[in-house]
């Protein structure tokens, strides 16, 4: 059987350090290393990212929703970066934001954390915001699989802070309900468990004692959103080594499209964060 993915991560990021690189392929990225906003452009943007960091980046985050815009031939390109990734040996979080209710959360299971599907990751981002109880599919799924699964708690942009920020009855703010949250799950593994948290590293420290999470955490907003390796270290002060992913994406993405570009930037990143987070 599989090992469990928080100690699959945490033993990739001690061994390669705690950089992961975002897959973005917008439009603008696209234009700006002379492709067409096309399927041939974003195929050749994504396996360029991809066989540039392997030996560098911890995980690869492809952002699911700039594949998705082309529709059949867009999840077909990224299939295709998966499979390589698996290949390779590289760990994939998709970003992908899913979570709904029932059923529905069932299908989202079958399709990111399943064998059987071409788009299975070792984890993927998941929306708490219908109710993280009918997130229990997704939850069982990772745990039955050896995959894993991040809950946004207080993401990096600013539009979300009204309501990341609102206040239950019970005067808990809803990101620190989610972590909370996410903390009692892991209590019942062994380890580092396998259900983490997104949170922002342009976000002030929670009240939660984030070191008592028992489980991962991918960090968004380093790089071009102004986060530095330091703003990540101090919000993670006393974390267990190995726990915290950095998402880096247009601060390397736009070194390319030379491969030896990419690879540079991708080690100045994974140095810089590792010698702040490890």
């Amino acid at each position: 059987m599989i090992d469990p993915f928080g100690q699959r991560l945490q033993e990739r990021v001690r061994a390669l350090g705690p950089l992961c690189v975002g897959v973005d392929p917008s439009r603008h990225l696209l234009e700006s290393w002379g492709r067409t906003d096309s399927v041939e452009g974003l195929e050749f943007f994504s396996l360029a990212v991809l066989e540039a960091v392997i030996d560098t980046a911890a995980v690869i985050k492809p952002q699911v929703a700039f594949f998705e815009r082309f529709g059949s031939e867009g999840y077909r390109v990224l299939e295709r970066l998966l499979s390589d990734a698996r290949d390779a040996g590289i760990m994939v979080i998709a970003d992908a934001k899913r979570g709904d209710i029932g059923s529905t959360n069932e299908g989202y299971a079958e399709a990111w954390l399943q064998d059987r599907s071409p788009l299975c990751c070792d984890a993927v981002t998941m929306n708490p915001y219908l109710g993280l109880a009918a997130l229990e599919p997704l939850l069982s799924a990772a745990s039955a699989t050896g995959r894993g699964v991040f809950v946004l708690s207080a993401t990096s942009n600013s539009d979300d802070r009204a309501i990341q920020s609102a206040r239950t009855p019970e005067n808990v703010s809803v990101e620190e309900l989610v972590l909370r949250s996410v903390a009692a799950i892991n209590g019942r593994d062994d380890g580092l468990g396998s259900v983490g948290v997104v949170l922002g590293a342009t976000r002030d420290k929670p009240g939660f004692d984030l070191t008592s999470l028992g489980g991962p955490f991918l960090v968004p907003g380093v790089g071009l959103q102004g986060a530095t390796p330091e703003n990540v270290a101090r919000l993670f002060d006393r974390c267990p080594p190995g726990t915290v992913v950095a998402s880096v994406s247009r601060a390397i993405l736009q070194a390319g499209p030379e491969k030896a570009g990419l690879r540079d930037a991708a080690q100045r990143w994974r140095d810089d964060l590792s010698a702040a987070l490890l």
